[in-house]
């Protein structure tokens, strides 16, 4: 089955060709980034127009380098929530218009669960895929999510963030340092080669839940650079890298915790946040102590794209239900 997945949850537009919710043909994104950096975030407006503007040529495009055209094509899928209104609205409509004039089925995707499925798509033919069931991981900059998933139709929220997601909290402290938007590759850019030292930072543990909290560590940071103003650039790097090292500590705690309670072998990691190098240095570690199998997408994966929305919708709709 090959699907048309379409993706406009925050500032990227993307569109990609799936064959059978594994093989990915192609995989187009066009992002306004750049247009959101001096305002230090994105701003809703500027995101749907450049999505409007960009929808019709980038689906073309995802055609063009699948080798394929619109009447080949078998299901349509779009992001339905979460994200921003008008956003959504962009991808949905495009959506809707196609399959009603193709006359063929429509799927919505629930964006964060598709971040997990990441791990299961590859421009590669022939590839491992995780085994299930398993601890499901998304970090990004709106979600920290856990999930047990037992099968793509049935993922289980085991935890969230109670305020603050990673990626949020990454994007904050980047600001608070003067860094440039978005933070969390800054941060992770600064963090090497700084060794631990006396600076530390701690997040909130929450004891016996799986839940995270990371706006206390953001304001943490805050009070150390009032305190701590001019800032060097010495400085800048040791609250980079302790901030990061507690960050990190906390979500490869949780995941390992979460895999012992629900006595599953797999821990899936999506998202973002997913592409921090000491995340996926420190959680492969502690996982290979334990017997336990990672997985992170591709670097590429991990950001928004409609190769996920496309696998995902494969399996047509997958239900939620809360812990």
């Amino acid at each position: 089955m090959k699907i048309l997945g379409i993706e406009t949850s925050c500032d990227e537009t993307g569109a990609a060709v799936v064959i059978n919710g594994r093989h990915i043909l192609s995989n187009v994104v066009v992002s306004s980034l750049k247009e959101h950096t001096r305002y230090g975030g994105v701003l809703p407006e500027i995101a749907s127009r450049r999505q409007l503007e960009c929808i019709q040529p980038v689906v073309e495009e995802a055609l063009r380098r699948a080798r394929t055209t619109l009447q080949d094509i078998d299901r349509i899928a779009v992001t339905e929530s979460p994200g921003l209104i008008g956003s959504l609205l962009v991808g949905i409509s495009f959506a809707g218009t196609l399959s009603a004039a193709l006359k063929i089925a429509y799927v919505a995707v629930d964006h964060v669960k598709a971040h997990a499925y990441a791990n299961f798509i590859s421009p590669k033919r022939d590839f491992e895929q995780p085994k299930l069931p398993a601890v499901g991981l998304v970090v990004s900059g709106g979600h920290t999510n856990l999930y047990l998933i037992r099968s793509f139709k049935d993922m289980t929220l085991l935890g969230k963030t109670r305020d603050d997601a990673a990626g949020e909290a990454f994007d904050k402290v980047a600001r608070i340092c003067g860094l440039a938007y978005p933070g969390g590759p800054e941060i992770d850019r600064l963090s090497q080669g700084v060794k631990k030292g006396e600076l530390q930072f701690t997040c909130a543990q929450l004891p016996d839940t799986l839940d995270f909290s990371f706006s206390g560590i953001k304001t943490a940071v805050l009070y150390h650079v009032r305190n701590d103003k001019p800032l060097s650039a010495r400085s800048v790097r040791q609250i980079a890298f302790a901030f990061q090292d507690s960050v990190v500590r906390t979500l490869v705690s949780k995941c390992l915790l979460a895999a012992r309670r629900q006595k599953v072998k797999t821990i899936l990691v999506g998202g973002g946040v997913a592409a921090n190098s000491r995340l996926r240095e420190r959680l492969k570690e502690e996982a290979l102590r334990e017997g336990l199998n990672v997985y992170f997408p591709p670097l590429e994966l991990c950001l928004d794209n409609a190769a996920m929305i496309a696998g995902l919708a494969y399996h047509g709709r997958t239900t939620s239900k809360e812990s």
